[in-house]
């Protein structure tokens, strides 16, 4: 895998799907399961990219869903918004953050999280710095564990995003959690 340094946008935000209002300045985030941060970041193909959609727990920063795509269509969101929702008991009440893009915005991604009593809340326009735990995230996984480089195939990549997430969630210490793991903070 060869390393490489530029970007690619994913969030097209212009269109006529309704928005949410940000949340994030009410939300008690004592434990976890009560606000969830959702963004994607394209990984890097020889000849395209492909996309990986992360949702962060906010309080134990740890990362519940996720999913690999070829598209940044709502499907990959879709996936990874499900194993989030498929290890959560009771989400009525959570809070689903992100930015205003097309594939949170869509009939079909909004209406599963209605259907699951989860409360919408999106970033203003232009305003990244609203959805920074999802944005750092990104960073980390792409920066400490080398996910900015170039993959032969989309499964090489599939391959290293999930050892990452392993490393990220089960080993990895976060200063910000007091020298402990995600998925230790996620349990306490």
């Amino acid at each position: 895998m060869k390393r490489r340094q530029s970007y690619t946008i994913t969030t097209n935000s212009r269109h006529s799907l309704p928005v949410y209002a940000n949340l994030l300045p009410e939300a008690t985030v004592d434990a976890p399961n009560q606000v969830w941060v959702a963004d994607q970041t394209y990984i890097r193909l020889p000849d395209r990219f492909c996309y990986l959609s992360l949702l962060t727990d906010l309080f134990s920063r740890k990362i519940v869903g996720f999913d690999l795509s070829s598209t940044l269509e709502a499907s990959g969101p879709l996936k990874a918004l499900r194993m989030a929702l498929a290890n959560v008991p009771d989400p009525k009440g959570l809070i689903h953050h992100s930015d205003r893009g097309k594939q949170y915005c869509s009939l079909e991604y909004t209406q599963v999280l209605k259907k699951h009593g989860c409360r919408i809340s999106m970033t203003a326009p232009r305003r990244p710095d609203q959805n920074a735990i999802a944005e750092r995230v990104n960073g980390i996984l792409k920066i400490e564990f080398f996910l900015d480089g170039i993959f032969r195939s989309i499964e090489e990549a599939r391959r290293a995003i999930i050892q990452s997430i392993y490393i990220y969630n089960n080993i990895r210490l976060h200063t910000t959690l007091g020298m402990i793991t995600p998925s230790l903070k996620h349990a306490a």
